[in-house]
């Protein structure tokens, strides 16, 4: 059975080595020696080529959608955030063309020039083939439900590709105040991996469907991932504390409109609780199978997706099928 993950990422040093160390220290991106990844064999992000396939093979991972992690354009204003986006794309498409089967693309914009951003979508999706867009928590401060992104929204919905909603490191004031001054590096890892990450994600999806973005444009589609970012088991308490307004402000309710027009993924979660309530909460078929990889196992999320509770038909709509109509994967 094929199995394509989403949530799958890598990194190209060259392109990372032009952005200001400063810029990333100030957007909270621990040092250079830090190491992500659980195997400190090899740099996994950086890796497009033979060993990523050869992990794949061992653990039946078919393909990878791949997407940027780490400090990128959205930390660079004007012409060179522009360039930096595109150089990219640019590599990751290279990869693709080596192993087309194998490795797709999702595309990484230059957010703080939003209608270059737009423009650079465009050109991914036609021209390079990509299947959406991934963005990686706020951009200088700000989610995608301000104005300033309607361009990237747009276009976006204008294509009918989706945008995942990654997390991204929560800003400075958010971690000074919830995060910070605790013993060891529970503060980097309460902020990130922990929690922080996924509420911060959550916070992005509640914020475009109460801002209205969402009724704004109802063909747009969003991914999350880690298992719905908690938005299962919170959505019920949600929309009932928020119907009253909702009825006025709002097209649906906030529940009808995340069932709607988001789709999750199980990545990095790879047991049974959260899953349960996920497909409980949004159907099977709004969840794709995914796995995190560098920062999480092949072969554990293989082994989770193989071991589910449900029928050989759901399954293959998980590992697969989903996610091969939602971004119009080649068989």
């Amino acid at each position: 059975m094929r199995a394509v993950a989403l949530e799958e990422h890598y990194t190209v040093p060259r392109i990372v080595a032009g952005i200001s160390p400063e810029a990333v220290a100030r957007r909270g991106f621990p040092g250079p020696d830090f190491v992500w990844a659980q195997s400190t064999k090899r740099n996994e992000l950086a890796d497009l080529g033979d060993a990523r396939i050869a992990d794949m093979d061992a653990n039946g991972i078919t393909t990878q959608v791949l997407s940027v992690a780490g400090p990128g354009a959205d930390l660079v204003p004007g012409q060179s955030g522009i360039d930096l986006a595109r150089a990219y794309n640019d590599a990751l498409a290279e990869a693709c063309a080596r192993h087309p089967a194998r490795l797709r693309g999702f595309a990484h914009l230059p957010l703080l020039s939003p209608d270059a951003a737009a423009q650079e979508l465009h050109r991914t999706v036609t021209q390079l083939g990509f299947h959406g867009v991934l963005v990686n928590g706020a951009t200088d401060g700000r989610f995608l439900d301000d104005p300033i992104f309607e361009p990237v929204l747009s276009e976006a919905e204008k294509l009918d590709l989706p945008i995942y909603l990654h997390p991204g490191i929560p800003t400075q004031p958010v971690r000074g105040a919830y995060y910070d001054n605790l013993p060891g590096n529970f503060s980097f890892t309460l902020a990130l991996s922990a929690w922080g990450w996924h509420y911060d994600t959550a916070i992005h999806v509640l914020r475009l469907v109460l801002s209205g973005a969402l009724d704004r444009h109802p063909a747009l589609k969003i991914v999350i991932g880690h298992m719905g970012e908690a938005l299962p088991f919170m959505l019920d308490r949600i929309d009932e504390t928020t119907a009253t307004h909702a009825k006025t402000l709002l097209r649906r309710s906030v529940r009808q409109t995340i069932l709607d027009q988001v789709w999750i993924t199980t990545s990095g979660f790879f047991t049974l609780v959260p899953f349960i309530s996920a497909l409980m909460a949004f159907g099977v078929d709004r969840i794709m199978f995914s796995v995190d990889y560098p920062f999480a196992s092949n072969a554990r999320a293989r082994a989770f997706l193989d071991s589910l509770p449900v029928s050989p038909a759901d399954r293959a709509k998980i590992a697969h099928g989903n996610a091969d109509r939602l971004l119009r994967l080649p068989a």
